[in-house]
Formats: C-alpha cells, sequence, structure tokens
C-alpha cells in the first residue's frame, strides 16, 4: 500500500488503550503523512455509570501512560493524545474537520450501541468526504472468518474452537508494527493540548482500584502477563479454585485494550505446543472470547433475547417476591456461604472468579427463579472487565437458553460447588467473615452445622448470617416445572 496515501489521518482510541501491536495506530502510521490522536470521554456511556467506577479511573490512568508512550514513541513533547469529553458522534467529526483529516481510524467493535455510534459517525464524517476504517483488533477471528462447512457461524463451541484452531495453525497470529513511522505523530494544536481530565472534571470521584493493587495501562498487564507465564502451565489444575492464585486477571486489561489479544494467544499457543496442559486450557478460555464475539455479531438478538427463542417463553418471578429474591442475591445474603461469598467480592473488588459467575448466576436463575437478564445488568454494573459478549454468552450459558450452554436440567447444588472447589472454606471465610470461626465441614452449610459450634463461633443464624432464603431440593423441582416449557414434547 502507497505511503502517504493521506495527508492527515485521527487515530480514535477506544477499547485499545496501548501504542504496541495496535492495529488502528498502525495503519494509520503506515497510510498517513501526519497522524493525530484522540480518546472521547463518551456522555452516551459515562451518563449511565455510578459516579464512583473504577472502570472509569482505570480508562483514566491508562490514558496518562498511552498519552507518555505516544510522546516518547514520536519523540515530541507537543504530541500525544487529545482528550474530549462529549458525545461522541459529535465530537469526533468536528475535530476530524478541525484538524483537517482526511480519514479517521479506529479498531471494530462488536456491540449493537457501538455499531449505531459507528454509524452516525461514518454518516456525519461522509458529509465533509472523511472516511471510517474500522480494523479488527479486539479478537483474533471475527463475525463470519470461522464458519461452519455450510458457511454458517457456529452455535456450538467445541466444533468452532477446532475450526479456530485449524484456522489459526501453529504460528502466532501476525502483530502490528504500530512503532513503524513513529515520526508521523504531529504535535497536538493549541486548542488541543489540554492534559487528560481528571475525575472530578468529568463527574466521578476516586474508586478503590488502587486500594485494589489493580495497575492501569499496559504497565499494569504486562506485570500480570509476566506473573502468570510461571503459573500458566498450572491454570488447568488451578483456574477452577478461587482461594488459590490460578487465572491470569487479565481480563479487564483485554476489555479496554491494554493488552493485545494477539500477544496472548502467540503466548498459550507456544506453551501449547511444547505440550503443556495449562496453556491449552487457557487458550481454549481465548477462543471462548473469541465465539462470544461472533455470536454477537452474527446473532445480535441476543443482546435483548435468548439465543433459543423458546427461552423466552418461561415464567421468571414476579412482583415482590422477585424484587426481594434478586436483592438477598445482589448483596449477598442468600444464606449460601459460597454464593454469598462470590457477590461479596463483586461487590467490593468489581471482580468474581469464573467458576463462582457459573454458580451465582446459576442459583440466581435456577434457585431463585429470576430472570438472567436480571443478573446480566447487575454483572454489567459491577464487573470491572464487563463485555457484553462475554457477560450475555455466559447469562445465557448458566440459563441453558445460549449457544452450547448447559442443560437445563443441569443445576448446580451450591453446596457440593462449594465443598468442591473452596473446600477449606477459605476464600468463604475471607468474603463472609462472620463464618470465619466455623469448621471447613461446617462452613458450606452453617445451618447444618451443631449449636455448640455456630455458638463457638460467635455466629448466630439469622442475625449474623441468615438462614437459606430457599431450599435446594424444593428450588430444583420448581427449575425443571418452570423449564417445562421449552421442552419439544411436554
Amino acid at each position: 500500500m502507497q505511503k502517504n496515501e493521506f495527508d492527515t489521518g485521527l487515530v480514535w482510541f477506544r477499547r485499545d488503550l496501548r501504542v504496541h501491536d495496535n492495529a488502528a495506530l498502525s495503519a494509520a502510521l503506515q497510510r498517513c503523512a501526519q497522524v493525530h490522536c484522540i480518546f472521547v470521554f463518551d456522555r452516551a456511556i459515562l451518563d449511565e455509570l455510578p459516579r464512583a467506577d473504577r472502570r472509569v479511573e482505570f480508562i483514566r490512568e491508562s490514558l496518562l501512560e498511552l498519552d507518555a508512550n505516544l510522546r516518547a514513541m514520536a519523540d515530541k513533547p507537543a504530541a500525544g493524545l487529545i482528550v474530549q469529553h462529549g458525545w461522541a458522534t459529535e465530537v469526533i467529526p468536528a475535530v476530524a474537520l478541525a484538524l483537517k483529516a482526511q480519514v479517521v481510524f479506529a479498531a471494530q467493535d462488536y456491540e449493537p450501541q457501538a455499531l449505531a455510534r459507528d454509524a452516525s459517525v461514518r454518516d456525519a464524517l461522509a458529509t465533509e468526504s472523511v472516511e471510517l476504517v474500522a480494523l479488527k483488533d479486539h479478537v483474533i477471528f471475527e463475525k463470519r472468518e470461522v464458519l461452519t462447512q455450510m458457511g454458517k457461524p457456529y452455535g456450538v463451541f467445541t466444533p468452532y474452537m477446532r475450526a479456530w484452531l485449524t484456522r489459526l495453525g501453529d504460528a502466532p497470529p501476525a502483530r502490528h508494527a504500530s512503532e513503524t513511522n513513529a515520526n508521523a505523530l504531529a504535535a497536538r494544536p493549541v486548542a488541543y493540548a489540554q492534559p487528560v481530565f481528571s475525575l472530578q472534571a468529568l463527574g466521578f470521584s476516586p474508586s478503590n482500584l488502587n486500594a485494589l493493587g489493580i495497575q492501569p495501562g499496559a504497565s499494569g498487564a504486562s506485570k500480570l502477563l509476566e506473573n502468570f507465564w510461571g503459573r500458566m502451565d498450572d491454570y488447568d489444575q488451578t483456574r477452577n479454585f478461587p482461594a488459590v492464585k490460578g487465572p491470569s486477571y487479565l481480563g479487564i486489561h483485554l476489555r479496554f485494550g491494554t493488552v493485545s489479544v494477539r500477544q496472548l494467544v502467540g503466548l498459550a499457543l507456544q506453551r501449547k505446543l511444547t505440550g503443556s496442559a495449562g496453556a491449552a486450557v487457557w487458550l481454549a478460555e481465548l477462543i471462548w472470547r473469541d465465539f462470544y464475539f461472533q455470536v454477537l455479531s452474527n446473532f445480535p438478538h441476543v443482546a435483548q433475547s435468548a439465543f433459543k427463542p423458546e427461552y423466552d417463553r418461561i415464567e421468571w418471578e414476579q412482583g415482590e417476591r422477585a424484587q426481594a429474591l434478586f436483592a438477598a442475591w445482589c448483596k449477598g445474603e442468600t444464606g449460601y456461604p459460597i454464593v454469598d461469598a462470590a457477590m461479596a467480592q463483586l461487590n467490593q473488588t468489581g471482580y468474581m472468579h469464573n467458576r463462582l459467575r457459573m454458580v451465582a448466576g446459576s442459583f440466581l436463575v435456577k434457585h431463585l427463579g429470576v430472570n438472567w437478564q436480571w443478573g446480566e445488568r447487575y454483572f454489567a454494573e459491577k464487573l470491572n472487565d464487563f463485555d457484553l459478549s462475554a457477560n450475555n454468552g455466559g447469562w445465557q450459558w448458566v440459563s441453558s437458553s445460549g449457544c452450547d450452554a448447559q442443560p437445563y436440567f443441569r443445576i448446580f447444588n451450591p453446596v457440593s460447588q462449594s465443598k468442591k472447589f473452596d473446600a477449606l472454606g477459605k476464600f468463604i471465610k475471607r468474603y463472609v467473615p462472620q463464618l470465619a470461626g466455623l469448621s471447613a465441614k461446617a462452613v458450606h452449610a452453617p445451618w447444618l452445622a451443631k449449636p455448640g459450634e455456630l455458638s463457638a463461633a460467635g455466629c448466630v443464624l439469622g442475625r449474623d448470617y441468615p438462614m437459606p432464603i430457599v431450599d435446594h431440593a424444593t428450588a430444583r423441582a420448581l427449575t425443571l416445572q418452570r423449564y417445562r416449557v421449552i421442552r419439544k414434547v411436554p
């Protein structure tokens, strides 16, 4: 492709907050004589968020690093990131026009609201003969790149994974040379030379992000990856136990693009090819991520309803009872320690262990009979690494309504799950401290503990910790009855 195809280009950073292996930045530097970079704190997103939101703080801190890295890469103190606060649909066309840009580069997004935003921006830019170029960056394979032999998108994960791996081959994904032609990065005009907004200027207050030890930016991702590299081989053995340091904890970095998915897949593939079972399982988790992105792209109705339409016929709990059950679940007051500990972890940290996302989600839907979309919305508000495609896919999985979901009659027993994956109760005792004095045997079902043990632990059920709000056996029977509407033969 000819160099300097465009005189001036604008790179619109969204969820790709890094300079390394950045598709949009790389393309702009190769195709434009001069390049400006912009990030918009989009009011269409921010106005709906809680005023103390870890994700906003994470983005803000990551932008400070991104701005510094752009300056260093350009070797121009006057270069850097243009940061705006407003409606992206208005800001991007206005800034592109002011800079006399002929093209705007951005990483492709796949969520319905993002697609609508980009369509609006594309139309506005077109009136000024400016092109919007959206490039694949967040995934390895997108949209219809991996199809069945019949030319249709996959709805089942395992054959999708086989086809995905076949298409990838044994070579790591090619990366984008973002540092090439870095001298094309232009100085910011004086009108756009303001520093990154403070949280207060954006209308937000600090969260507990720093207290949790979450380090934003590409440097934070690099430290986590370095730590996980030494544990990756054990991932298959450790990933299901919330009291163990098993996961990579890179979810928030993948969400906001402070790490490249191509880098992660390349590293996982490298270890997998040496026979590492842990790396193979972790790679499969990264493929699940691609799978859910392609589900959202090819079956966009999942954002509003069940992938399998017959599951929309289920009659969920309604009215005050539904609200009370949902509130108890949100607050971690269900009387099932593993569920309550999981919800406490989410509420306090914005993170929930993946095994517990399944357990807590299944409990809401199949024990409490609450619509899975209520849980989906709550996770969307609370999760640091919230991603519409994965969150929706996970909730449809536990509710049995989605792609390759668990069968409707598979209902997690929270006590059994607790005993299996938190045998000593370490995780429970950390997040439900009123149960810390109970034995490893009693902590999973304190209502079955001997009165003497409860009193010795200083715990009175109904006062210090709730009794179970539902009985497992009874709830299971009600769920099987509720799900009868989806059976082909009543």
